[in-house]
């Protein structure tokens, strides 16, 4: 089992930025497809990004062009970069992982075998 630590939620207001980290326990991290996916209050767990072991991305369309995820083999360290946050992205923000080589990036939450315990992000004024 892989252990996953999220970092780097908090308050910011509308339009301002975050960046959250998570880092991977295990030396295999490279071979890991990752995960970060977020549930509001009252809602599903949705995907927000997912990258490939390969390093292909893939968004959420409601986070295209304002949020960049990318990963760090030599830190074990998966990041999603925030910019322009709205206050519809208030969410408990996990990361997710699974061993998988390849291109393909694993969208689905039932995919990943691996979960951190999450961290706040919350956009208000």
């Amino acid at each position: 089992q892989m252990q996953l630590v999220e970092s780097g939620g908090g308050l910011v207001q509308p339009g301002g930025s975050l960046r959250l980290s998570c880092a991977a326990s295990g030396r295999t991290f490279s071979a890991y497809a990752m995960g970060w996916f977020r549930q509001a209050p009252g809602k599903e767990r949705e995907l927000v990004a997912a990258i490939s072991s390969g390093g292909s991305t893939n968004y959420a369309d409601s986070v295209k062009g304002r949020f960049t995820i990318s990963r760090s083999n030599a830190k074990n360290t998966v990041y999603l970069q925030m910019n322009s946050l709205k206050p519809e992205d208030t969410a408990v923000y996990y990361c997710a992982a699974v061993r998988h080589l390849g291109t393909i990036v694993l969208v689905k939450s039932a995919q990943y075998d691996n979960w951190g315990q999450g961290t706040q992000v919350t956009v208000s004024s």
